[in-house]
């Protein structure tokens, strides 16, 4: 869980800094930020979805 959570912090700052670049000093661009960081939710799940879909796979399935 710790994992998990650096890196989604570690995702989080650098779609704000990459949204804060594009932008310029006028506003922040949510748009490219927001969906940065949804790619990055996307891709935390999957690797989630997929380790434990190989433990599934390790376990016996009989005695």
């Amino acid at each position: 869980m710790k994992r998990l959570a650096t890196s989604l912090t570690f995702f989080l700052v650098l779609a704000l800094v990459i949204g804060f670049l594009l932008s310029g000093p006028s506003f922040m661009d949510w748009g490219v930020a927001g969906g940065l960081f949804a790619v990055a939710v996307a891709g935390e799940c999957f690797r989630f979805w997929l380790r434990k879909s190989r433990a599934k796979k390790r376990q016996s399935t009989g005695i």
